[in-house]
């Protein structure tokens, strides 16, 4: 199940990724549009960065309760 939540967390990045090159795709035609998908961009990289942290919490905390 590891494997598949790290998996999905890189998507994040790729999402990310996408809504920046938009971003740029955007700027000089819509700029309105363009600001749309940066703060896309940015709070998709921000629930990357707590999803990675949540996810590590609870392999260490998972990783104690088995050497118990």
């Amino acid at each position: 199940m590891n494997r598949l939540w790290k998996f999905f967390q890189y998507g994040y990045l790729m999402v990310a990724f996408i809504c920046l090159v938009e971003t740029y795709m955007q700027w000089n035609i819509n700029r309105d549009r363009a600001y749309l998908f940066l703060g896309f961009a940015i709070f998709i990289i921000l629930v990357f960065f707590f999803k990675r942290h949540f996810r590590k919490k609870v392999e260490r905390r998972n990783n104690q309760n088995n050497s118990q």
